[in-house]
């Protein structure tokens, strides 16, 4: 059981320290959007590579915070019925969830979005666009990490369902 322990542990350390760069990074979106608007509408010139760093700052929001997100139990879900079960039958809701549904589809992203990222830094993929920003491998590449965190997440998920099933004590670590 206190192996569970430990990949729970690790796991809230890791989504929690990529949960506080997101925030930076939230903030970043914010000072990059007012810059676009600013040169937009007040200078009368736009910017290609600024408003393609826009959506890429918030690919990366979205991908990164994913995981940090499923930590504070703050995902998209149902309510109806799970706010009414007790913590066994959430516990249990949520391991065949997560070993189901959750775990499965992170490895398939994973697995699919490899090649994916290796064609495009082979090819020196660029945006389509004239002026827009290069390198979009590494934009890519956040695919298989904000889905590895995710994964991770799910896994300290699945860990802390089972431990609540079993009825051990749980240490939890929610830095």
């Amino acid at each position: 059981m206190k192996f569970f322990i430990i990949i729970s542990n690790f796991a809230d350390r890791v989504n929690s320290a990529v949960g506080y760069l997101t925030s930076w990074i939230t903030t970043l979106l914010v000072v990059v959007v007012s810059y676009d608007v600013f040169t937009r509408y007040v200078l009368k010139n736009s910017s290609v590579a600024v408003q393609e760093l826009e959506w890429h700052l918030f690919a990366l929001i979205f991908l990164l915070g994913a995981g940090y997100t499923l930590k504070l139990d703050n995902h998209v879900r149902v309510d109806v019925l799970y706010s009414r079960f007790t913590p066994k039958a959430k516990a249990l809701v949520n391991l065949v969830g997560s070993l189901v549904f959750l775990l499965p589809f992170c490895v398939l992203v994973i697995k699919t979005s490899v090649p994916f990222i290796i064609n495009s830094y082979h090819f020196h993929e660029v945006s389509p666009d004239p002026g827009g920003l290069p390198n979009r491998w590494m934009l890519k590449s956040v695919i298989s990490i904000g889905f590895g965190l995710l994964f991770l997440q799910g896994l300290a998920l699945a860990s802390r369902s089972l431990l609540t099933l079993a009825g051990s004590r749980q240490e939890d670590n929610n830095g």
